[in-house]
């Protein structure tokens, strides 16, 4: 065993500037797409949708492959999330952006549970090094 002990084990520290960067910058990107996603798939009804969704799979499982870490993908999945629910919200006029198809619901509800499934597939804290398994 290290002689710092278990990695889960140690307190948690700040992050840096340029990881902090990092992610603000995937929680923009994620809205982006999120905002994307909402015309796309109401242009081309099947085939939008999906690309909607893969668009925003792509970008959380990206994410957590760049920064190693779930908050990877946590922090553009909430930059999607929020930008999707602003754009639920109608306006004084009248106007809003998504229409009451099933559609709209799919992609809702299906770019929810990408986010979640692509969270739960990114890489938690892992111990590294020669001594990650115990007795050895």
């Amino acid at each position: 065993m290290s002689e710092r002990g278990s990695m889960l084990a140690q307190p948690l520290q700040r992050p840096s500037a340029g990881r902090t960067l990092l992610f603000l910058g995937l929680f923009v990107l994620g809205a982006v797409v999120g905002a994307a996603g909402a015309l796309v798939q109401a242009g081309w009804f099947p085939g939008g949708l999906l690309l909607a969704l893969a668009g925003e799979a792509g970008l959380l499982l990206g994410g957590g492959r760049a920064t190693s870490s779930r908050g990877g993908a946590i922090a553009p999945a909430a930059g999607w999330m929020i930008a999707v629910i602003l754009l639920t919200a109608s306006r004084p006029e009248g106007d809003f952006l998504f229409g009451a198809g099933g559609g709209s619901y799919l992609f809702l509800l299906g770019g929810m549970a990408v986010a979640v499934i692509c969270a739960t597939l990114g890489q938690g804290r892992q111990p590294t090094g020669r001594d990650v398994r115990l007795g050895k």
